[in-house]
Parts: structure tokens; sequence; C-alpha cells
């Protein structure tokens, strides 16, 4: 086992080739063990060459009414009046910090993701 790290666009395609390779390889063995570090370095490879950034907060609160079958009139419940949810929904009205706590404990939506600018 010869693990080397992944510093440029060759190194990556290589170690994806590997990986691959090895795929199905059995915990604890050396192949095994070789699959973890290399995923371990591949994940880091791709976190620092083709980050992912924070979704739009109020996109991220109609994805997640999505999954979980909401309805505006749901929201409601949530942040208040009907109007309100629609001026928030259509980005006419901004989050207060009480909205950001209740969407954070109830469409477990992270804080991180709710405070951004939009």
């Amino acid at each position: 086992m010869k693990i080397l790290p992944i510093r440029n666009e060759n190194d990556y395609q290589r170690s994806l080739g590997r990986l691959e390779e090895i795929f199905d390889a059995k915990k604890g063995s050396a192949e095994g063990d070789e699959l973890e570090i290399l995923s371990i370095l591949i994940d880091r490879y791709e976190n620092e060459k083709f980050p992912i950034g924070m979704p739009d907060p109020i996109e991220a609160i109609k994805f997640r009414m999505e999954q979980m079958g909401m309805k505006p009139k749901d929201l409601a419940e949530v942040v208040g009046y009907k109007s309100r949810v629609s001026e928030i929904l259509n980005k006419k009205r901004k989050l207060t910090l009480d909205m950001i706590r209740k969407l954070n404990a109830t469409l477990h939506i992270p804080t991180e993701v709710l405070i951004q600018k939009y």
C-alpha cells in the first residue's frame, strides 16, 4: 500500500481510480485500510477544490417544506400569519431572530443557513 497526498487533478483522478478498484475491500484488511485513508484524502481534496456554498435561506425553507409535505398554511403556524409566510417566501420580508429559532426547531434547518443575507 503506497498512499500519496492528493495535490492536483492527476493525483485526484489516480486516487479515484484506485478507490474504485478496492471499493469492496473488507474492513480491517490492508485494502480496507487503504480504502479508508483514500476516502479521507479524496474528501479533503474535494472540500478544498470544489466547496459547496450554503443554500439560500428561503430556498432551504421551501426545500424542507417540500420534504416534509408542508404547505404555506402549515408554515403560518410556525412564523405567524399566512400573509407573513407569503412575504417571507417571496423574499419581501426578512426573517426575524424569533422566526429563525422557530424554523430551526420545527424544520431542523441549521441556523447558519437561516441567518444569511438574501
